[in-house]
C-alpha cells in the first residue's frame, strides 16, 4: 500500500538545495568564528553581501564586536556567545548549534580572503541582476510622465553598478558571457506603432524636403522590416535628389527586393498616399519607441547574463558594457532629435558599496585617474 504523507509532514523534495555561494558563506563565517583575527584579511564585503539574513546578521555581529584575545578564545566560548546574542537581534532563528555547524563547514580558515572574494563576486552578480530588472520594469511602467528621461536615469543607475563592479573586478579583454541573448519582445503598443510608422512613411513621401531634418532616425528604429526598408528607400531618394512620390518609392522598394515576401504593390501605394501631421513628429515618436525597446532588450540581456551563475564578474562587466553601448548610441540620437544639449551626466552612486576595490589592478587604475 503506497505511503500517504500527512499534511504536516515535510516534503523535502520541494526544498531547493542551497546554491554554492551558501556553502562559501558558511566557510567564511566559520573561519571568522574560529579565528576572529582573520577579519583583518577580509575586504570588499559587508553584511548585505550575504545571501541570507542569518549570515548577514552573523557577519554584522562579527564585524561590530571587539575581537577576543586569541588565548582566551581558545579556552572558552564567551565571544561566540556574544556573537550569537548580537546576531539574534537581527535573526532570531540563529542557534548555538548553527555556529558550530559553520565552524565545521570551514575546510581551511586561512582561506578566508578567497572565500570573501567569492562572496563579493556573487553579491556583484545579484546587484547587477537587480539593477537590470529595475531597468526593464521602468521601461514597462506606463505611469511615468516622462518615460524616456526615467528610463535613461535607470540605465545610468545600471551603468554605475557596472562601473563599481569593474573597479572591483577589472574586466579581461575578450572575455564575453557565454549566455545567449534573449530574443527581442514585441512592444505592447505594436498596433499603434505600426499605424504611426505608416503615417510617417506617407507624410515623408508627401514632404520629402523634411527628411533631411530627421537624419537621426534610422531604419532599424521602425518595428516592421517593410517599414524599415521603405524608410531606407525614402532617405536614399531624398539624398540623391530624385523625385519622391508613392510610385517612385514603390519602384525603389522593388529594386531592394522589399516586395519578395508577397507584399502587394497596391497596399504599399495606398499606405504611402495617406499623409498626416509632420515628419518630425512621427519620427520622434518612432525614435522614442525604439529607445524604450533598446533599453528593454539591454536590460533583459544583462539580466540573462546575471542569471547565469557560470558567468564571472569579468564576463558580466564586458557583456554589460557592450549592451549599455546600445543605449548610449540611441541616447545621443534622442538628444539631437529633441534639441537637448549633451552635457556630462554624473552617474548616480551605487546603492551599496562595501569598501575599496580588492584588486591591485583596480588600485592602480584609481591612482592613474587621480594623477590625471
Amino acid at each position: 500500500m503506497p505511503h500517504t504523507p500527512e499534511p504536516d509532514e515535510d516534503d523535502l523534495d520541494t526544498i531547493a538545495p542551497p546554491q554554492p555561494v551558501f556553502h562559501v558563506e558558511q566557510a567564511l563565517l566559520g573561519a571568522l568564528l574560529l579565528d576572529p583575527h582573520r577579519l583583518s584579511d577580509v575586504s570588499g564585503i559587508a553584511a548585505n553581501s550575504f545571501s541570507t539574513a542569518a549570515h548577514a546578521a552573523l557577519y554584522s555581529a562579527i564585524t561590530t564586536l571587539p575581537p577576543p584575545d586569541s588565548a582566551e578564545h581558545a579556552k572558552n566560548t564567551k565571544w561566540l556567545d556574544q556573537v550569537l546574542a548580537t546576531g539574534r537581534e537581527q535573526a532570531r532563528a540563529l542557534t548555538a548549534s548553527y555556529l558550530h555547524t559553520l565552524i565545521q563547514a570551514c575546510p581551511w580558515p586561512s582561506h578566508a580572503p578567497s572565500y570573501a572574494r567569492m562572496v563579493e563576486a556573487e553579491h556583484a552578480r545579484r546587484r547587477l541582476q537587480t539593477a537590470a530588472e529595475h531597468l526593464v520594469q521602468t521601461v514597462h511602467d506606463a505611469s511615468f510622465p516622462h518615460p524616456v528621461q526615467t528610463v535613461l536615469a535607470a540605465a545610468d543607475v545600471l551603468a554605475a553598478v557596472v562601473d563599481d563592479i569593474a573597479a572591483r573586478f577589472p574586466p579581461r579583454a575578450g572575455v564575453l558571457p557565454r549566455t545567449p541573448a534573449p530574443p527581442p519582445t514585441v512592444a505592447p503598443d505594436h498596433t499603434e506603432a505600426v499605424e504611426e510608422e505608416q503615417l510617417l512613411l506617407a507624410t515623408a513621401t508627401a514632404n520629402p524636403a523634411d527628411i533631411k531634418h530627421v537624419r537621426w532616425l534610422l531604419p532599424n528604429d521602425l518595428t516592421l522590416p517593410l517599414h524599415a526598408g521603405l524608410w531606407q528607400c525614402l532617405t536614399t531618394l531624398a539624398r540623391r535628389h530624385e523625385p519622391v512620390d508613392p510610385v517612385t518609392v514603390l519602384w525603389e522598394a522593388q529594386q531592394r527586393a522589399l516586395l519578395d515576401d508577397g507584399t502587394e504593390p497596391g497596399k504599399v501605394l495606398r499606405m504611402l498616399a495617406e499623409p498626416a501631421g509632420s515628419v518630425e513628429h512621427w519620427s520622434e515618436r518612432a525614435l522614442q519607441r525604439s529607445l524604450l525597446a533598446t533599453a528593454d532588450h539591454t536590460g533583459r540581456r544583462i539580466e540573462a547574463y546575471a542569471d547565469d551563475p557560470a558567468n564571472t564578474p569579468f564576463q558580466l562587466v564586458v557583456g554589460a558594457r557592450r549592451s549599455l553601448a546600445d543605449i548610449s548610441a540611441i541616447r545621443t540620437r534622442w538628444q539631437h532629435a529633441t534639441g537637448t544639449v549633451p552635457t556630462p551626466r554624473p552617474r548616480p552612486a551605487p546603492t551599496t558599496r562595501a569598501g575599496p576595490p580588492t584588486t591591485t589592478a583596480a588600485h592602480a587604475a584609481r591612482a592613474a585617474r587621480a594623477i590625471r
